[in-house]
């Protein structure tokens, strides 16, 4: 009889019993002509057989269908778990013994005959194969949830984080986590585009570490959407607390995921940047929106004009022409600086402020503290709700990822401002510095730069009787009560 030997060993199988592909057709080899058996060809694969679709395999077993051989044929493999780990391929190969077309099989570590008591034999050795594959499943789908539940991330660190071999947890890159949070505050002015980040992600260094070149631009926007950023584990749709250090804030990752919101809508076509207004004045008259044009004249000097589109309606309001726009709006600048003198005196007051703001939120840190202990019993009731069955699986993972969100949100609230109170004296402390450097966008001529601080202003932005209208938004408009400003608005 001639025989067929058949070598496996996959890249993902962890045991270390199982010899090598080397070591396996060196035994056989030996094997074959201890015995003086014929091996007339060798199949060699390194696949896993815990699924069937093996390509040498199924090349082994064909050629033995198709009977090309004047006799049946034997295979010599080293192990019974060789030939097959699924019951899809240890029946194929019991069957041909059967239909006579494998005339035997030949193990160094196993005994088979062709008989009622050999295939019974063989039949429970492919069933402890398939049973051992599918326990090992089993156990790691175990340690996986394990993991999970004490906060760790099994598998690869993101950007910016690092696999500690030692003690099999992640830790922050040292060289790379402040450049994954500069791509995070960038994206979210929303003045920048994912080819921006890209640019930017190479001028900080920050490359991919197979290949050395700037990250694609599907891996930045995996990244800007990736929870684990900001402390949060996400698996099959359910959120873990993670034990590692956040790299950004939850309150930064949900303004990236509102400008990713607003991008991911359908948006008109873009005007002209050389019509830099457009789109944010409306007719103070009959509510329709305000357009641009350009025209040479004959001097050849270039003008822009502003005016009403007066779309299917009468309107009586004229145009307005560019630079006597920009000169009322240098007018409004000027009127919500804030003074060198008067920003030394909000300083002052605010540092006073601050100062009491943290007195009392240290008292008030004790509810915020009790609101913590709150949630987690909540999410302790919630697991006993879902393990008696009362609610549903979707119910379960929506609920339990609000709640952990919700438990983060109050964290960094008394990490970072230590109260509530404090937050608001933050954003004011940002307005006083903001006010003090709008003298600079008086003398800028960069018409883009004064939309958008026009933006931060204010709203509700008119042009009527070629004046500009602005609803000025606070603190901006309070500080209007005091003598050196002027609020100025229709």
């Amino acid at each position: 009889m001639k025989y067929f030997i058949y070598a496996r060993k996959s890249t993902d199988e962890d045991d270390r019993q199982v010899l090598s592909i080397e070591g396996q057709l060196t035994e056989l080899r030996e094997y074959a002509a201890k015995e003086k058996l014929e091996v007339i060809e060798e199949f060699i694969e390194s696949k896993t057989a815990k699924v069937p679709g093996r390509p040498i395999f199924n090349k082994m077993i064909e050629q033995i269908e198709l009977g090309g051989h004047s006799d049946s044929v034997g295979i010599l493999a080293w192990h019974p778990d060789r030939l097959a780990r699924n019951s899809v391929d240890g029946g194929k190969i019991i069957y041909l013994i059967d239909e006579a077309k494998i005339g035997t099989l030949k193990f160094p570590t196993f005994w088979f005959d062709s008989t009622p008591q050999g295939k019974f034999m063989l039949n429970i050795a492919f069933g402890q194969s398939k049973y051992y594959i599918d326990n090992l499943s089993e156990n790691i789908k175990r340690g996986i949830r394990q993991k999970l539940r004490r906060g760790e991330l099994p598998g690869l660190a993101p950007v910016g984080y690092l696999n500690e071999l030692r003690h099999h947890t992640i830790v922050k890159d040292p060289e790379r986590w402040k450049a994954v949070r500069a791509l995070f505050e960038a994206y979210a002015t929303g003045e920048s585009t994912l080819e921006n980040l890209q640019k930017l992600s190479l001028s900080l260094g920050l490359v991919s570490r197979r290949t050395n070149d700037a990250l694609v631009l599907s891996r930045i926007e995996h990244m800007l959407q990736n929870p684990f950023y900001y402390g949060v584990i996400t698996r099959k749709g359910e959120a873990y607390q993670g034990s590692h250090e956040p790299i950004i804030s939850k309150q930064l990752f949900d303004k990236v995921q509102r400008v990713i919101e607003q991008r991911s809508k359908p948006q008109k076509a873009k005007q002209l940047l050389s019509f830099a207004f457009c789109g944010i004045f409306s007719c103070g008259e009959c509510g329709r929106a305000i357009t641009a044009e350009k025209k040479i004249k004959k001097s050849g000097r270039t003008y822009i004009y502003y005016r009403c589109t007066k779309k299917n309606r009468v309107c009586s309001q004229k145009y307005v022409e560019e630079r006597e726009l920009v000169k009322q709006l240098n007018e409004l600048f000027q009127k919500v600086a804030l003074s060198d003198d008067w920003k030394e005196k909000f300083m002052k007051q605010w540092e006073l402020d601050y100062k009491e703001a943290s007195t009392v939120s240290s008292s008030s840190a004790g509810e915020v503290k009790m609101e913590l202990k709150a949630l987690e019993e909540k999410q302790m009731r919630l697991l006993d709700a879902y393990l008696e069955q009362t609610i549903t699986n979707e119910e379960y993972t929506e609920t339990k990822k609000k709640l952990l969100n919700r438990k983060i949100e109050i964290k960094e609230n008394l990490k970072e401002s230590g109260g509530r109170g404090l937050h608001w004296l933050e954003l004011f402390k940002e307005w006083i510095l903001s006010a003090h450097q709008a003298i600079n966008y008086v003398d800028s001529r960069n018409l883009e730069e004064k939309r958008s601080f026009l933006q931060k202003i204010g709203s509700n932005f008119h042009i009527i009787g070629q004046k500009a209208a602005v609803e000025l938004g606070f603190p901006w408009a309070a500080a209007g009560e005091k003598s050196q400003f002027t609020v100025w608005s229709r």
